[in-house]
């Protein structure tokens, strides 16, 4: 661990509070990054993101220093969208409201029909996300998402390698089998067979 950083994470465990906005300030838009990719579209991002950092404030001390700080923020963080889930799927309560929105067109507005359709994208491809467990769901939404390498993602989850890799190539089948028979996901899953 850094001298800075080493510094910040015994500042904030001193209580204070400054620090912790700090860590706060420099860690909040990945942590809200991985968040929003790993519950999809949840009205409940936000919260999630909060109690993200209310447990990271909570665990403080129990970070060793053997590991990036960066690396367990995030492990810490995916617990707690992993958590989140798995309420979610308990509860059911009613249909997940859209947070997240189409990408930006390079030249004005998306016309209407686009938009709809992305979002109607979006919505099939979280309900399809949803049958996955929580542990292959973040795994492939790190891996193909986030950008993540097999071995950062066995760090981030206190997973062995293999055990990532094995979540990664059941999720992908499972997704490919739900996606490929619907013509507007043709170009990602090719058309045709696994």
């Amino acid at each position: 661990m850094g001298s800075e950083t080493e510094n910040l994470v015994g500042r904030c465990l001193t209580g204070d509070a400054d620090a912790f906005r700090e860590l706060y300030r420099n860690h909040r838009p990945h942590v809200a990054r991985l968040v929003q990719r790993i519950l999809g579209p949840d009205s409940e991002v936000e919260d999630v993101i909060q109690e993200a950092f209310i447990q990271i404030h909570r665990s403080l001390p129990s970070f060793q220093g053997s590991s990036l700080l960066s690396t367990w923020i995030h492990r810490v963080a995916v617990n707690v969208a992993l958590q989140h889930i798995r309420r979610r799927k308990r509860q059911r309560a009613g249909p997940v409201t859209m947070v997240a929105e189409p990408p930006e067109p390079s030249s004005g507005d998306p016309a209407p029909e686009e938009d709809v359709l992305w979002r109607d994208r979006m919505r099939k491809l979280y309900a399809a996300l949803d049958t996955l467990s929580p542990k292959k769901r973040a795994v492939f939404v790190l891996h193909e998402i986030e950008g993540m390498s097999a071995e950062d993602i066995a760090k981030t989850m206190h997973a062995p390698l293999i055990t990532v890799r094995t979540r990664l190539f059941y999720a992908r089948k499972a997704l490919y089998a739900l996606l490929a028979a619907d013509p507007s996901f043709h170009e990602l899953v090719g058309g045709g067979g696994g």
